[in-house]
């Protein structure tokens, strides 16, 4: 799964720290969302792209699909 989560936190300014705390998880797991390392609940997925004003499919890519 491929995603857009390091571009739209870039685009404003934030830090991983600034992310993580928006969304209530910790700067590593920021981090390893946005490495592709872990892949978040679908809550969290529905908070990320709340927060960057997207759908889910907006942010994030499946490409086995």
């Amino acid at each position: 799964m491929t995603n857009r989560v390091k571009d739209l936190r870039s685009e404003r300014g934030w830090t991983q720290t600034d992310l993580g705390e928006r969304l209530g998880v910790s700067r590593y797991a920021v981090l390893a969302i946005e490495t592709g390392k872990h892949r978040p609940s679908l809550d969290l997925a529905f908070k990320i792209a709340a927060l960057f004003d997207l759908t889910v499919e907006g942010v994030f890519d499946n490409p086995h699909r």
